[in-house]
């Protein structure tokens, strides 16, 4: 059973989704504030598949768990947030999480999400009969274990969907991609018209690679059309 680590302030809110996902085959556990969210953290850190962040708490904010969860792991994260404003979405996205969900949802949503995120991280299925390595301009990605490598060998910090992201690019490397096929492949589902996720999502990704500046040269931005990852890519299994 996948491990959920769930913090939301709310107790009815807490035992409605803990009931509904162990129903789905899920192993949750609680926390009601920063303070029990982190201890239960720092105590299964290594075995969460997932975890979900409220963004009110009465002893600190998602924001700050967010962050301090993304120091130490690339577990996914989905932020629970009551407010309409972008912004607390696109902090969230900035800090390091996976997705978002607004208050009201539906258990039945964030299972859905849940699952996408699983299956999009690689969690429901191994990959077979592809190539474990894709080396671009000196950086290394190894699908089977999950890490992408910098031209001195230093590990690139990268949560689950920045990386589902980037190895859809270098598959994909030299195609245009427009936003609903990326979205569809990193998400479950399509943008809407005023969804910033993936331009967060790609921004953040351009910056672990030191591909941030005015004129980016690995993913590039195609006007009116999507994006192109442009880097020469070479593939194997040694």
């Amino acid at each position: 059973m996948r491990k959920i680590l769930i913090v939301d302030d709310d107790q009815k809110t807490r035992t409605l989704l803990k009931t509904y996902l162990e129903k789905n085959q899920y192993d949750v556990g609680l926390a009601h504030n920063g303070e029990a969210f982190l201890a239960e953290f720092n105590r299964y850190a290594d075995e969460l598949s997932l975890v979900i962040l409220d963004v009110m708490l009465p002893d600190t904010d998602g924001f700050a768990l967010c962050k301090t969860v993304r120091r130490r792991s690339n577990v996914p994260i989905i932020m629970l947030t009551a407010s309409s404003d972008e912004t607390d979405r696109i902090v969230g996205l900035e800090l390091g999480a996976d997705d978002y969900i607004s208050k009201p949802y539906s258990p039945r949503e964030l299972l859905a999400r849940i699952k996408a995120i699983h299956r999009r991280t690689g969690m429901d299925n191994v990959a077979v009969a592809a190539p474990r390595f894709y080396r671009f301009v000196g950086f290394t990605l190894d699908t089977v274990e999950r890490t992408v490598t910098g031209p001195t060998g230093e590990l690139v910090p990268l949560t689950g969907l920045d990386f589902q992201l980037l190895r859809y690019f270098v598959e994909h490397a030299g195609d245009i991609l427009d936003r609903s096929v990326l979205c569809e492949e990193t998400r479950g589902r399509d943008a809407g018209p005023m969804d910033r996720f993936l331009d967060v999502q790609i921004s953040r990704l351009r910056l672990r690679l030191n591909d941030a500046g005015k004129k980016p040269l690995l993913i590039k931005t195609v006007r009116g059309a999507g994006y192109v990852f442009s880097a020469d890519v070479s593939v194997s299994n040694v």
